[in-house]
């Protein structure tokens, strides 16, 4: 297909398209000229994850990482894992103390080595935001919290797929990145729900005054 065609098919302007291909992030297609190039599935695939990854919020050096765990992905599913969560997970600050971290999530199996850093760090600096604003979680609660995310984590890791390296990192990187957003959603919905449950009546319209 043509720049056009890919255009249409993906809904991405060709501008931004032709930005992606400066960049390097989408691949050369294959000339037909000196100004003109054909384009297969495999870039409007491309364009898609890239396009997916920008509008849930992820930096262009980000972008690069997960398109480089595409390209070149580890042998081992585990390893595996651990690439495309770096790809999407902010680096670890040198002097962050992750004691509490740690000892939180023991709670759900955690072991030294079978984690990244950077993904204990990320709990580390939640869980520091909460103490800075003296935020207090019940015990019930945090149980409730943790319980979730391992049988979450359980189902999620069930259903990797295993056909191809690069189907197993779209699947993680990008369940990262846009399913977050939706549960973070789901629990605001359930909150609603249980509050009404537990309450009564129904949630104040938002711009109501």
């Amino acid at each position: 297909m043509r720049i056009s065609e890919l255009s249409t098919a993906t809904g991405v302007p060709i501008a931004t398209i032709k930005y992606y291909l400066r960049e390097g992030l989408l691949p050369e297609g294959e000339r037909t000229a000196a100004t003109q190039a054909t384009y297969s599935e495999r870039h409007a695939r491309r364009l898609r994850v890239i396009r997916a990854l920008i509008d849930a919020g992820v930096s262009l050096a980000e972008v690069r990482r997960v398109l480089d765990a595409l390209d070149d992905p580890p042998e081992s599913p585990h390893e595996l894992l651990g690439a495309a969560h770096a790809a999407v997970t902010p680096s670890a600050a040198g002097d962050l103390d992750t004691a509490a971290a740690e000892q939180l999530i023991r709670r759900i199996g955690w072991q030294p080595g079978t984690c990244d850093d950077d993904v204990v760090a990320a709990v580390a600096r939640a869980l520091e935001g909460i103490a800075r604003a003296g935020f207090e979680i019940p015990d019930a609660v945090m149980s409730a919290y943790l319980e979730s995310v391992r049988r979450i984590a359980r189902a999620e890791i069930a259903g990797v797929p295993t056909e191809s390296p690069e189907a197993a990192v779209r699947y993680v990187v990008l369940g990262s990145v846009l399913i977050e957003p939706l549960l973070l959603a789901l629990r605001r919905v359930a909150e609603q729900v249980a509050s009404a449950e537990r309450f009564g009546g129904r949630p104040p319209i938002a711009g109501r005054h």
